[in-house]
């Protein structure tokens, strides 16, 4: 089984990056900051932190694990949760019941703070620096 973490974090990366620099350009161009936090997040979650993890399974891992596999997906889920979830509780979009936004923010951060802590043990458990 061939490890494709790398190139499944790097695609979802390139999706953040793609929207998160149309947020900017929306918020430049209507002239409100409306989506500052959530752009910043999908820069910063989506983009940045999921292109990193990519470069980490590219050059240390190369093992099939299911921590490894839970991390990804973890990752993937939480960034997407986070940053929805600060879309509805912040901007409240569909006009959805304030719990509701809250409890989907809370829950797509949650998500997203085990992958952290999930790549925090994978790096000290199951990780070795690939041969040239």
């Amino acid at each position: 089984m061939k490890n494709n973490y790398s190139q499944t974090l790097l695609r979802f990366s390139a999706i953040f990056g793609a929207i998160g620099a149309f947020l900017g350009a929306h918020m430049a161009g209507a002239g409100s900051f409306a989506f500052r936090p959530v752009h910043a997040h999908i820069l910063v979650v989506g983009w940045l932190s999921l292109f990193a993890w990519a470069v980490y399974y590219k050059v240390f891992y190369h093992k099939v694990s299911a921590l490894a596999k839970l991390h990804v997906w973890s990752a993937i889920i939480g960034s997407i949760g986070l940053t929805i979830g600060m879309w509805f509780q912040f901007l409240q979009p569909f006009g959805l019941p304030k719990t509701f936004n809250l409890i989907f923010y809370i829950v797509g951060g949650t998500i997203l703070l085990i992958s952290f802590f999930l790549f925090l043990i994978l790096t000290f458990t199951d990780g070795e620096q690939k041969q040239a």
